[in-house]
């Protein structure tokens, strides 16, 4: 029952916070789907990356899109971002000033009762309610929000992604970064 719980209470945290991200120019993506290393990149804290990156680039592949280069830089971003967060108890969407014109994903969850798989998971679920438009027009609920997770996972125009799972306080949050953002109005995923 306990797990039960847990799982409605991060669905819900997921599922109310909903996308707020800016819109931006969309650019040529990458093709490689490695993590690359850099001087000041925190393999520790970054642990689950190439997981992340894999279940990212996984959908996109499905629908024969451009795969995403890991970011260094947008990890820190988000571990940073997740730290706040996690102090204060609830998910919210950095500013948009904040972000410098990126997407943000967000999840949360009881520290150390999700798989990093569950938290991805979440946001590409989201699918099942996906209906192939310009957006804002995305969603067989009527309800953009209700796909916007898992429309900037497989926003074309998007190049770099860069999360975070950051433990702190009791909860297990997960912030991604995307560059170029995506959910632009007016325009299709893909």
């Amino acid at each position: 029952m306990k797990l039960y719980a847990t799982a409605v209470a991060a669905l819900g945290l997921l599922c109310a916070t909903g996308v707020g991200v800016a819109a931006s120019a969309g650019g040529a993506a990458a093709s490689s789907a490695t993590v690359r290393e850099h001087p000041a990149h925190d393999n520790a804290a970054d642990r689950h990356a190439g997981r992340i990156l894999h279940l990212h680039n996984r959908e996109r592949a499905q629908l024969g899109l451009p795969m995403l280069q890991w970011s260094p830089q947008l990890a820190r971003e988000a571990r940073d971002w997740g730290h706040t967060l996690a102090r204060k108890g609830r998910l919210e969407h950095a500013s948009a000033s904040m972000r410098s014109g990126t997407g943000e994903n967000l999840w949360m969850g009881t520290a150390n009762a999700w798989p990093v798989d569950t938290m991805v998971g979440m946001f590409i679920d989201e699918k099942r309610h996906y209906r192939h438009g310009r957006f804002p027009e995305i969603s067989r609920t009527g309800q953009w929000a209700d796909v916007a997770h898992y429309t900037q996972v497989i926003w074309r125009d998007t190049q770099e992604v860069g999360c975070a799972v950051v433990t702190d306080r009791g909860w297990d949050v997960l912030v991604c970064r995307y560059y170029p953002a995506g959910n632009v109005w007016g325009r299709m995923a893909y």
